[in-house]
């Protein structure tokens, strides 16, 4: 504990205050994350395995920081996908998303066209906040990369901007922050509402899992963006990782 705080500091985010100087909030998202702009991904496929079964529906929510320093939604993507050819449709994943492939206004893209319209808004983003790259927020954001990563394969698309193996998972955020792992549990400990009859959209799931993200992330920042733990002011350095 640090000696010089209050008596009255009680909680992590009124500490955090202590440990830092407030200053002018000349961060944007990129800068508070070491270069690395967060974006929320959810996906939707026809099964369990990225290699093997299909990409259906694509997902994100991009970031920025407001003038208060709060990391805020600013954009979202949403893109519908056909399967690849031979790709595996399992019943008990399409019955737990309800995607209907050949529904008449899905309005579906091929895999290559898809991944690109998908990238392209992120990788715009990703240069008007001078950050190095993306990086993946995500509930299990491992199997979102994953199946990313995979169709990125599948189409030889050399233009992913997501970092090939780090991500930021809500699982591990919310056990911290809440003591929940679930989803919809941990919104809800959070205050937040979960529509079950809206769950399994990418979208929807990519907007509640980045309402989760920011609520926690903001918590655990001072009032200017800082990460709260530092002991001093000074900009993170780059990582090569």
């Amino acid at each position: 504990m640090n000696d010089s705080a209050p008596a009255h500091v009680n909680d992590f985010a009124d500490f955090a205050a202590v440990l830092t100087h407030p200053g002018k909030n000349d961060w944007n998202v990129a800068r508070r994350f070491r270069g690395f702009m967060p974006v929320v991904v959810d996906v939707e496929t026809g099964g369990l395995n990225p290699q093997t079964d299909a990409l259906l529906e694509l997902a994100a929510v991009l970031l920025d920081v407001d003038a208060s320093g709060k990391i805020v939604p600013v954009d979202r993507v949403h893109i519908h996908v056909q399967p690849f050819e031979g790709a595996n449709l399992n019943p008990a994943s399409m019955k737990i998303n309800g995607i209907d492939i050949d529904h008449p206004f899905r309005g579906a893209l091929d895999e290559a066209e898809a991944l690109h319209q998908f990238f392209q808004p992120i990788r715009q983003r990703v240069k008007l906040n001078g950050a190095r790259r993306a990086i993946l927020v995500g509930h299990n954001a491992a199997f979102d990369l994953a199946v990313i990563n995979a169709a990125c394969a599948r189409v030889s698309n050399k233009k992913n901007p997501f970092h090939p193996f780090s991500t930021f998972d809500t699982v591990t955020l919310s056990a911290l922050a809440v003591g929940e792992t679930v989803l919809a549990k941990a919104l809800e400990a959070i205050g937040l509402h979960w529509d079950s009859t809206q769950a399994h959209g990418a979208l929807y799931d990519a907007e509640q899992t980045a309402e989760l993200f920011c609520r926690i992330m903001n918590n655990f920042s001072t009032t200017h963006g800082r990460a709260p733990m530092r002991v001093n002011t000074k900009p993170p350095a780059e990582s090569s990782v």
